[in-house]
């Protein structure tokens, strides 16, 4: 986000757990470049994930439907208020965060963190009608954060109030050693919620895009596959509500059955991937392939809103929703281990999606070798062809380039941002996990 005010910004270092690293900085002010080497430098050092949170005045103009809002009684809510209010008896600048009640916080996790969680579900999130561009209301024109604003550490931060074990000890790191913070249940809720809703920003994507494309299409088929996958919504919205408050999910939600429904919506897209992939295997190397040809295996490729495109996009929505339930289980898995609480969510996080992060990357590898394929003129005796059939050709070959458009095979892990708006009244929005840069 960028705060054109050019102030002065609180930054706090927390840790994930128990860790010491050698003083990095003093207590004055740095630039957000010097920000950036700072918390590269935490994480190869540190044995447990660090992260930054940074207090930021709350922008005039904030679309709040993109994230998912909690109360000011919800754990992360009530983290951040502990976090602020004992950081103000020994910090000005946190003094007059805390006065000030509402807030942006920007929290950033290193790419060393964002690798153990799995890239997939959090690359950049592609907005409708554009061709690469964020979806973010928080970024500038530049997607940076501006260069004027200077940072100032919050040196004797105390507990963030985590529940038990190792991260609700108070831990500032002494003898010459950089003082972080102890926060493990704050960085837990915010990457979860983070990533959630994240998932959340492509399931709406992706219902936009089936809803448009059914209404052309007309198959039964297709549209019974859509409502079952977007019938599952409800039971999960519920269960991370539930599991936000520390809750535990029970059969009543429906959720078992929700997870049935995706992981049978999984299967459909395995065998629809390899599928693909077999048809792509049997085309001749280098040389152009006849429009009649790829439709049988891509029904609908050359169309807007074919079936092939259909297909892609019910696997779009099957991911999004598998993810979302992965989150849940592995914050699940992290709260009855309150002992080892963010080294279980991150295990569990990366161990299931594994599986997701493969067949995302599957679905892209196919395409890219699509876009990269050429057309051949159509086949027949007549030496000459219509218009009709020159711009259906023309308009197919587009078509298919434009497969490619967006597609990210293989990223390199890089930092993530997780905003958090605070309202005056403790309550707390948390908008969608993306790469720092955004």
């Amino acid at each position: 986000m960028t705060d054109d005010r050019k102030g002065i910004v609180p930054v706090w270092t927390l840790a994930t757990g128990d860790v010491r690293v050698p003083a990095l900085t003093g207590d004055g002010p740095m630039t957000a470049e010097r920000l950036a080497e700072l918390r590269g430098a935490l994480a190869a050092l540190a044995d447990e994930p660090i992260a930054t949170l940074e207090a930021h005045p709350l922008p005039d103009k904030l679309d709040r439907g993109r994230g998912i809002p909690l109360d000011a009684a919800s754990p992360l809510a009530q983290h951040l208020s502990q976090l602020i209010s004992q950081s103000a008896r020994s910090s000005s600048s946190a003094t007059a965060t805390a006065a000030a009640g509402e807030g942006l916080y920007r929290m950033v996790i290193p790419a060393k963190l964002a690798a153990q969680v799995g890239q997939g579900c959090l690359s950049p999130m592609v907005a409708k009608g554009t061709s690469g561009a964020l979806r973010s209301a928080l970024v500038d024109s530049s997607g940076k954060i501006a260069g004027g604003v200077t940072f100032v550490p919050v040196g004797q931060a105390a507990s963030a109030g985590a529940v038990g074990g190792a991260g609700a000890t108070a831990g500032v790191a002494v003898g010459g050693s950089a003082m972080l913070t102890v926060a493990a249940p704050l960085v837990l809720m915010a990457v979860a919620v983070g990533v959630s809703a994240h998932a959340d920003g492509k399931r709406q994507q992706a219902i936009e895009h089936i809803t448009e494309m059914l209404e052309q299409l007309q198959e039964r088929e297709l549209e019974q596959e859509h409502s079952t996958l977007d019938g599952c919504r409800d039971a999960i919205d519920k269960a991370t509500a539930i599991l936000l408050d520390q809750g535990r999910p029970g059969v009543s939600l429906g959720l078992d059955s929700a997870v049935h429904a995706i992981n049978s919506a999984l299967g459909a897209v395995d065998r629809r991937l390899a599928k693909w992939q077999s048809a792509l295997d049997k085309l001749p190397e280098g040389q152009a392939v006849d429009l009649g040809t790829l439709t049988k295996s891509f029904p609908g490729i050359d169309d807007h809103g074919g079936i092939f495109r259909a297909h892609l996009e019910l696997a779009t929505l099957a991911i999004a929703l598998k993810r979302r339930v992965v989150v849940l289980q592995a914050v699940e898995h992290a709260q009855g281990d309150p002992n080892n609480l963010f080294q279980s969510f991150t295990r569990v996080l990366k161990r299931d999606q594994q599986r997701l992060d493969a067949l995302e990357s599957g679905l892209a590898g196919v395409l890219v070798r699509l876009s990269t394929l050429e057309l051949a003129r159509p086949h027949g005796l007549r030496p000459v062809f219509t218009n009709a059939e020159v711009d259906r050709l023309m308009r197919a070959a587009h078509r298919v380039r434009q497969l490619g458009d967006g597609v990210v095979v293989d990223s390199r892990p890089t930092d993530v941002a997780i905003e958090i708006a605070r309202e005056e009244n403790g309550s707390v929005v948390v908008f969608p996990a993306l790469p720092a840069s955004a």
